[in-house]
């Protein structure tokens, strides 16, 4: 149809979505594209409180046995993180992304709490640069609390005890 824009330079109307990749000479991410930031999970509309809460919970927790000064500087990029939230400034990925860390940190998968941290700052740098110094710190910190301050189960080992029990019921019955 001939029906052209009436000015050729203005730039089309755009649907909310990640910001323009302007810049990036990379081969594009697995992100997909605006419209399907989030195809298979709904976890695209993740409020700031469902991220931020547990996180500033685990900071709290931390209070006791590390120092004000670190407390403070997590507080102040979890504030930063929480102000580009309300902002707008995260795209769909980071937030979903930031609710999976929130719940390995929650059930105390650290590893996974780390790698998911690592990802993040490896594809999307500039987004997250100001405050995941801070979420990694919380990481480790309270990975480093005493077993009570969490949920009572803060090994970082998997459940691996009874490797060397042998099984305690015969098992005679026929």
């Amino acid at each position: 149809p001939p029906s052209a824009p009436s000015d050729p330079a203005a730039p089309p109307p755009r649907a909310l979505g990640p910001p323009p990749q302007g810049r990036v000479g990379a081969a594009p991410r697995a992100e997909g594209r605006p419209s399907a930031a989030c195809p298979e999970q709904e976890e695209c509309s993740v409020s700031a409180d469902t991220v931020l809460a547990p996180l500033r919970a685990a900071l709290d927790a931390c209070r006791a046995t590390v120092q004000k000064q670190v407390c403070n500087d997590i507080g102040r990029r979890l504030t930063v993180l929480e102000d580009a939230w309300a902002q707008g400034k995260l795209s769909a990925p980071v937030r979903k992304r930031m609710n999976l860390l929130v719940q390995e940190l929650q059930q105390q998968h650290w590893d996974a709490a780390d790698e998911i941290h690592r990802s993040l700052m490896v594809d999307h740098v500039n987004e997250v640069s100001q405050w995941m110094v801070g979420v990694k710190r919380l990481i480790a910190e309270t990975r480093d609390l005493p077993t009570g301050e969490t949920d009572g189960s803060a090994d970082t080992e998997p459940t691996t005890e009874p490797t060397t029990e042998p099984p305690t019921e015969p098992t005679t019955e026929t």
